[in-house]
């Protein structure tokens, strides 16, 4: 499913301040894998996390995601790729606080041009898996930090993408919250979905699923 190959990223690489964030990384994820990115913050577990999603390029290094050699497409292909086939779910949730849940998952569906059945349906079917359907006409920031990370989630999952990126999904979440994050989670690799969490939180440890975790320091993978 993705496959990393000597993977680098240098941050402000033409001055002095230079710093590499990435060093040499090479690794292989397969379909429905659940896999745990941890290290302590500023580790590079989000950078390689930012990198699958496409957000930014590397310096050097294969990353291929689906058959598809990412960091060398053109930003308008690599867009629309990331839309059919990767969802992320941001630590700080990056939603729309004025607008409703619906309004907030509906902005992921836009772009595919879907009539507004079909967009209906979609958003009732992931709303109704991730419990949160009867807050689908609630403005976000009337909601709690779990109703928020949930709303996420169903953003994320509405185009029924393949590849499922979370970055620290519990850094705004009580324990109970993130207790019931888990359980999505399982429900979502029995589903069939790759996903790949970055996270310092120890309670992924206690997921009770197959997982695997890697751990990564100064941007290199511990052995």
């Amino acid at each position: 499913m993705i496959i990393i190959k000597n993977l680098n990223k240098i941050f402000n690489e033409n001055r002095s301040n230079k710093f590499h964030g990435l060093k040499d990384i090479s690794l292989e994820i397969q379909k429905n894998e659940l896999v745990v990115l941890k290290g302590v913050s500023g580790s590079g577990k989000s950078t390689l996390l930012s990198i699958i999603a496409s957000f930014m390029k590397p310096t050097s290094g294969l990353v291929e995601v689906k058959g598809e050699a990412i960091a060398k497409l053109p930003d308008t292909h690599i867009s629309t790729f990331r839309l059919e086939n990767i969802g992320f779910v941001f630590q700080s949730f990056n939603l729309f606080e004025n607008l409703t849940v619906k309004q907030n998952i509906m902005a992921a569906l836009i772009p595919l041009g879907y009539s507004n059945d079909k967009c209906e349906k979609l958003i009732d079917d992931v709303l109704e898996l991730i419990n949160i359907k009867h807050k689908k006409e609630q403005i976000v920031s009337n909601l709690s930090g779990g109703e928020k990370q949930r709303t996420a989630i169903a953003r994320a999952l509405v185009n029924h993408p393949d590849i499922i990126l979370c970055d620290e999904p519990t850094a705004a979440l009580d324990n109970t919250n993130s207790l019931i994050l888990l359980d999505i989670i399982k429900q979502l690799k029995a589903l069939g979905k790759t996903i790949i969490i970055a996270t310092h939180d120890p309670i992924f440890d206690t997921i009770d699923c197959e997982k695997r975790v890697i751990h990564i320091k100064d941007g290199m993978i511990e052995n």
